[in-house]
């Protein structure tokens, strides 16, 4: 492999360059509020409405240096008892990143919670996916993220990880393929 240094040099400089650059969780800014989670939505909304709610900008509470807004004061209450329940996994990037240590910005219309855990999707068709193998995929992205993703910029983990892939990465495609493989081998 004559171009693994070559590699390896590129993708140093790459990061060196992209430091600083991202966040570290999947935060907005919105008037006053940097570091905001969740698009400004009730974290608490999710678990008692099952829906996305917009939170009112004067009713928030901050929890580990993020800024989480409410519907109500009620579903703020709720929050500052237990916040720990409320925050999404993998600091609210894409649930079907995770596996890959990948840190996927999306928004927050699409989620999933799971064993009182709250994820979120880039849309329905990364959540179909990520459902294929629900608790592989939960036990594999919960380990990169201890290990290796949590505390990393979105923009340094995803160039180190689009350019040096986890083992088992499957393309779009390939989850894709292996959906409609599934599909079929259940009508049979």
């Amino acid at each position: 492999m004559p171009f693994a240094p070559a590699r390896i040099l590129c993708a140093f400089l790459a990061a060196a360059a992209l430091a600083g650059c991202g966040t570290v969780m999947n935060t907005t800014r919105d008037g006053a509020d940097d570091d905001l989670m969740v698009g400004g939505n009730d974290p608490v909304a999710y678990f008692t409405e099952s829906r996305a709610v917009k939170g009112d900008p004067a009713i928030k509470a901050a929890y580990q240096g993020l800024t989480y807004r409410f519907a109500s004061q009620a579903n703020k209450a709720a929050f500052e008892r237990n916040p720990a329940r409320y925050v999404p996994a993998y600091g609210g990037f894409c649930a079907s990143g995770a596996p890959y240590a990948l840190k996927a910005r999306i928004g927050f219309e699409t989620f999933k919670v799971v064993d009182e855990r709250l994820y979120f999707f880039g849309g329905g068709r990364s959540q179909r996916n990520w459902e294929m193998d629900e608790k592989v995929n939960i036990k594999v992205g919960d380990e990169y993220w201890e290990k290796e993703t949590k505390d990393v910029p979105f923009r340094i983990q995803n160039f180190k990880r689009y350019t040096f892939k986890v083992p088992g990465y499957k393309t779009d495609a390939e989850l894709d393929a292996e959906w409609t493989a599934r599909q079929a081998g259940r009508k049979s």
